[in-house]
């Protein structure tokens, strides 16, 4: 059993907790870190969690094995540093990092003192997804010609001023750290690497700095082509399809898939649930516990990354085409 400390306890923190907590035989929280404790004795109580304001202190006790990150993006790079230093296992929610060269100091802290590293890219697990996948491993899409896919929801539009969300050094191109990533990771895991990309970030009606609506274009190097957008004032959508020479299919939520074929009709096919958030914690736990690989390899963890970086480089360039390194 890893013992673990999450580090945040905000909405998200919480539910990487609720995930494991008391369900899992791999992991398990026995400590927390907020600044903002008052707001958490009720969820540690509940959840059987020490809490404390000190991540030097969670680094320092040799009970605790491995530590998971829900804090701010800017502090992923030290965070993840001191941890490796510190011989703790690390998972760090995404994004990763927000350079590519954090993302590779990082991940090289990780190797050099033989920690194992995990990222909060949990949306690889959906069922949906699962099974596009399959269906690209069993060659049904025939030739790839475009992907899309659109994540957008305005749960966050009416943060309090002040919130680290809508700093414009935590953000950069709108809810493309909260929502578009998803969407990055997805395609990097069903299609393949990108190798350029053409981005543009505008500011319809929240008072955000560096926007509220994002959209992208992509080449990938197979010659695929595909967008993204996203958007931070409009009712919830997910939809992520797949075009290809022989077959389209569409993620449409994380249990539903619809399919097409031609000269056949549309086939919608309903999916069991699936606790993909602790499936991903508990995969990192294994690759801690010597059990086995994490389930993003770390070509596929700075992928991501990369095109992130390139995705600020374009929308910063009003839109100009950026290679993704």
């Amino acid at each position: 059993m890893l013992n673990a400390a999450i580090i945040g306890l905000g909405w998200w923190g919480k539910e990487l907790v609720r995930s494991v907590q008391n369900k899992s035989e791999l992991i398990r929280f026995s400590r927390a870190v907020t600044l903002e404790p008052q707001t958490a004795r009720e969820f540690a109580t509940e959840m059987e969690l020490g809490l404390g304001t000190s991540y030097e202190d969670v680094l320092a006790d040799p009970k605790i094995d491995a530590v998971v990150l829900a804090t701010p993006h800017t502090l992923h790079r030290r965070q993840v540093d001191v941890a490796a230093a510190s011989g703790k296992h690390v998972f760090c929610e995404k994004p990763f990092a927000l350079s590519l060269a954090d993302a590779r100091a990082a991940l090289a802290a990780c190797r050099e003192t033989g920690v194992a590293l995990g990222v909060g890219h949990n949306r690889r697990l959906w069922p949906s997804i699962r099974r596009m996948r399959a269906l690209m491993d069993e060659g049904r899409f025939g030739k790839i010609m475009h992907v899309e896919g659109h994540f957008s929801h305005d749960w966050l539009a009416n943060q309090p001023a002040g919130d680290w969300r809508s700093a414009p050094e935590e953000t950069k191109a709108g809810a493309v750290t909260g929502m578009g990533i998803h969407l990055i990771d997805c395609f990097s895991f069903l299609v393949g690497p990108m190798q350029r990309i053409a981005a543009l970030s505008t500011r319809r009606t929240l008072p955000l700095q560096s926007g509220d609506t994002t959209s992208a274009l992509f080449e990938f190097r197979n010659g695929a082509t595909g967008t993204i957008a996203t958007s931070l004032k409009t009712p919830y959508i997910w939809r992520l399809a797949i075009y290809g020479s022989d077959l389209w299919a569409e993620s449409l939520n994380e249990t539903t898939i619809a399919t097409r074929r031609s000269g056949r009709g549309v086939e919608t096919i309903q999916l069991a649930d699936t606790n993909h958030i602790g499936l991903n914690l508990e995969s990192f736990a294994r690759a801690a516990l010597g059990q086995g690989a994490y389930q993003i390899d770390d070509e596929g963890i700075l992928h991501t990354v990369a095109v992130l970086d390139a995705l600020f480089r374009s929308t910063a360039a009003n839109g100009a085409w950026q290679g993704i390194g």
